[in-house]
């Protein structure tokens, strides 16, 4: 057996070893929302009040998606172009998103009563910044 040969050896016997010890969710694969078209409604809460995560794209002068149902939603927003807000103005929320290959946001929103919560762009993004809104739904 040569010394390389035995280095290998090792190394199989360690990574079957953490494998084997490792929590499960280490090595589970990452579950993504499906993110839905343009005009179609995310729906993210479950009735037994669990956090879920929604994916959000920001491009001038939209949110994708930007009607979202749910009490309690994690929220990972990416720009699409240049930077962008994203405001809910009930909830105190006032972040920035940034622009194109910069990063992401996250961000946890958690409703307290029903209602309709509108999300708009607080950082001036071009001619159509005002038209750039979204809700987020919670029914009762």
């Amino acid at each position: 057996m040569k010394p390389t040969d035995h280095c290998i050896s090792e190394m199989i016997l360690v990574a079957l070893l953490l494998y084997a010890l490792a929590p499960a969710a280490l090595f589970a694969p990452a579950v993504e929302a499906a993110v839905p078209e343009a005009g179609q409604v995310a729906q993210v809460a479950q009735p037994s009040q669990t956090v879920q995560r929604v994916r959000i794209a920001a491009e001038r002068f939209y949110f994708t998606p930007s009607r979202i149902k749910g009490t309690i939603v994690e929220i990972v927003a990416e720009s699409e172009d240049t930077s962008h807000g994203f405001h809910i103005p009930a909830a105190g929320i006032d972040a920035l998103i940034p622009a194109r290959g910069k990063g992401e946001l996250r961000l946890r929103f958690e409703a307290t009563q029903a209602g309709t919560y509108i999300i708009e762009c607080s950082r001036p993004c071009g001619a159509g910044h005002n038209t750039m809104r979204g809700v987020i739904i919670v029914e009762e």
